[in-house]
């Protein structure tokens, strides 16, 4: 999807908990380090892999969802680049179990990606 903000702005959006925050309107602390926790939405929490402010964001990601074993993580990764209308964001996650991966995907489209586009501008 494309925002119309730049790569940093869409990077400190998704990784700075107040701003965070206020896009998906849940409570978030999300650490700016590798190896550093985060929580979101009352119900997601995992570490950040790999950091590339204004470029790349890697996470392990588990959730309290109902089909989703408490052990279990998948891997979220976010590709960020610049675009003439602003952003680029290009998203995987892998390893979300099979149960779970409907409601996963509609509830990023829901509670990330619309709010966030409202916040930074659309393409």
């Amino acid at each position: 999807m494309t925002f119309g903000a730049s790569p940093d702005d869409v990077y400190e959006a998704i990784m700075d908990s107040r701003k965070h925050s206020q896009f998906t309107g849940c409570a978030a602390k999300i650490s700016p380090r590798v190896g550093g926790s985060f929580t979101a939405m009352d119900s997601l929490r995992g570490k950040n892999v790999e950091l590339r402010p204004g470029r790349k964001i890697v996470q392990t990601w588990q959730c309290d969802l109902d089909g989703w074993p408490k052990a279990h993580f998948s891997v979220l990764t976010i590709t960020l680049r610049p675009v003439r209308s602003g952003t680029r964001l290009d998203f995987k996650q892998a390893h979300v179990p099979a149960d779970c991966a409907r409601k996963i995907a509609a509830s990023w489209t829901k509670y990330y990606w619309r709010p966030l586009k409202r916040m930074l501008g659309k393409d």
